[in-house]
């Protein structure tokens, strides 16, 4: 998508990297200059930018930085209850000790 006019450029079809092999070769063609990309974090997304259009700045899109984030808040949490019950139990004294 043309970020300033809306337009579509491109819908591959499939998630893949190899999606993308079309609109590399229209892209060539074309000889637009492409400043900057947003995708989500795909390995093979990223790949696939630093082969074919390495001068753009590549930039991951604010709804999976939270995706990640949230995933991140989420394993903290397990990560801190688990110690916590754990280090709880190792400090719980023996029965009839005070």
């Amino acid at each position: 998508m043309d970020i300033e006019t809306g337009a579509v450029i491109f819908l591959g079809d499939g998630k893949g990297a190899d999606s993308l092999d079309p609109f590399w070769k229209k892209l060539k063609h074309s000889k637009a200059h492409i400043e900057a990309v947003v995708t989500d974090m795909s390995p093979s997304y990223i790949k696939a930018i630093e082969e074919n259009i390495p001068q753009a700045t590549h930039v991951t899109d604010p709804f999976h930085i939270k995706l990640f984030n949230d995933q991140l808040s989420d394993l903290r949490r397990e990560l801190y209850n688990e110690t916590n019950d754990k280090l709880k139990k190792s400090l719980k004294a023996p029965d009839g000790c005070y």
